[in-house]
């Protein structure tokens, strides 16, 4: 099974990583914050994670690694 981090010290939230994954693991979260104040991307469904990258890939800000 893959594993998604997501480094939320640099996640800006835009949320480009939760449109492009196919399989809705990544959500913004609506409570977390990191230091800078932005919402951060949360795994909200890491079970569901098939590896693809698409979200790391998308990520302007490099915050996400999937490991497989």
């Amino acid at each position: 099974m893959a594993k998604i981090t997501i480094d939320e010290k640099i996640c800006k939230g835009c949320g480009l990583c939760a449109d492009a994954c196919p399989k809705k693991v990544i959500s913004l979260s609506e409570h977390r914050m990191n230091a800078n104040g932005y919402f951060v991307a949360e795994a909200v469904n890491p079970q569901n994670c098939i590896g693809c990258t698409f979200c790391a890939v998308m990520c302007p800000d490099c915050a996400i690694e999937v490991e497989r």
